[in-house]
């Protein structure tokens, strides 16, 4: 669209249909195009218009919420599967959670970009050829290499629905930076939703049962079913329609909790020497210790997302580096041991996995910690650091790959 916006600027007509057409791409090409047109009479109207706070909420076309309806239900007829064809759910919900939400979210933003069926022929028989896949691997619960799969394959899924979101532009880096924030205004929006269906069905299932009715099977086995299933497509919609809903909540959530985690960790790695605890030698608590450090790189990747939409460095760039810092001390050690377990004890499919998503991690780091650095010395754009930190991703779902597709045959389905 970014292209589009420019060759149709003396067009005020067609600039509206494109509006109109996708209002948050449109507000997001526009961000990355206006100071290039500032200064402009008519780029500093649309500027006006489109960061004007209105208190009005936009439900969307009829069409939007007829797809999502439609939508919804499919998901939540997938997710009665079990149910309907009398499927074991330990084995259908493992392999399968994945599909009750990507591949619809990844249909509606196909639908809503007007993608070509030849563009998206990838993409959806990715998704079909992973459903049948994870559906075929022999059936072991305590397989390493079948849960390695489950775990790993919403997070192709992920990737899939980014790759659609970008208007299947594979080197857009602002598409690929707007996907990012748009995760984090998503699951706001989704919490919020889960929050209030919540409480719903605490009311609801309190009232009947005041009058000696109990509907809680039903409830949960239908209406919430269905709830969870729709949630994502809803939220999805809500801040599609209405970016100004929760765009300023992701900001505020990245500059509170940036300076808490730093100082959290630094207490915590002291604690972990005063206390005399290792991931050397205990399992448990190695696994413990990068489920911190994924979380923590999570926070950093969403911090550096929002930062990057600010038009110049702050303090919170200085957090920012020294909280990419620690944790690069922090991978540093969960990667030795997971080193030194290799070495003593063989390798397994859950270490091979754990040590190369740690390398990546690693690498990932380094590269936005470099960036980091460069930009509180003024040498780049506070900008660029997004882009570095979103060019690097394709390496972590082609990881992803090899873990949910290769693992399995090369260590024996173990």
């Amino acid at each position: 669209m970014k292209e589009s916006i420019q060759s149709i600027w003396d067009n005020p007509n067609q600039l509206e249909k494109y509006y109109r057409k996708n209002k948050s791409e449109f507000r997001e090409e526009f961000g990355l195009l206006y100071p290039q047109l500032k200064g402009q009479v008519q780029a500093e109207f649309w500027h006006e218009r489109l960061n004007y706070d209105s208190d009005r909420i936009s439900w969307g076309s009829r069409s939007e919420w007829r797809f999502v309806i439609v939508a919804a239900l499919l998901a939540g007829i997938l997710a009665k599967f079990p149910a309907i064809f009398s499927i074991d759910e330990e084995f259908f919900y493992p392999r399968n959670l994945g599909f009750i939400a990507f591949p619809f979210v990844t249909a509606y933003f196909a639908w809503k970009n007007n993608l070509s069926i030849k563009s998206l022929a990838i993409p959806f028989s990715v998704i079909l050829v992973s459903a049948l896949y994870i559906n075929l691997l022999p059936e072991n619960q305590e397989s390493d290499t079948f849960i390695l799969a489950c775990i790993h394959l919403p997070l192709l899924l992920w990737g899939l629905l980014g790759f659609v979101f970008s208007g299947t532009k594979i080197n857009d880096l602002s598409r690929r930076l707007a996907y990012l924030n748009f995760n984090g205004d998503a699951v706001i929006m989704g919490a919020i939703l889960l929050l209030a269906g919540a409480l719903m069905a605490g009311v609801t299932v309190g009232l009947f049962s005041l009058i000696g009715i109990s509907i809680t099977q039903f409830y949960f086995d239908y209406i919430m079913i269905f709830g969870l299933a729709a949630a994502p497509l809803v939220a999805t919609h809500l801040t599609q329609t209405n970016p100004q809903l929760v765009n300023k909540v992701p900001p505020i959530i990245a500059k509170i909790f940036s300076p808490l985690v730093l100082i959290m960790l630094v207490i915590y790695l002291g604690a972990i020497v005063y206390a005399g605890k290792d991931p050397y030698n205990d399992r448990e608590f190695l696994m413990l210790f990068n489920m911190l450090l994924i979380g923590v790189m999570g926070l950093i990747f969403f911090s550096v997302a929002e930062s990057s939409k600010e038009e110049k460095s702050g303090p919170g760039v200085w957090i920012l580096v020294l909280l990419s810092l620690v944790t690069i001390i922090v991978n540093g050690v969960a990667l030795s041991a997971i080193a030194f377990r290799i070495s003593e004890w063989g390798i397994t499919p859950n270490r091979m996995a754990v040590l190369g998503v740690n390398i990546l991690m690693l690498v990932h780091l380094l590269l936005v910690s470099k960036k980091l650095i460069s930009t509180v010395l003024k040498e780049n754009p506070l900008e660029d650091v997004g882009l570095v930190l979103v060019k690097y991703l394709p390496v972590y779902l082609i990881w992803t790959a090899i873990v949910v597709f290769l693992f399995p045959l090369v260590f024996g389905f173990r």
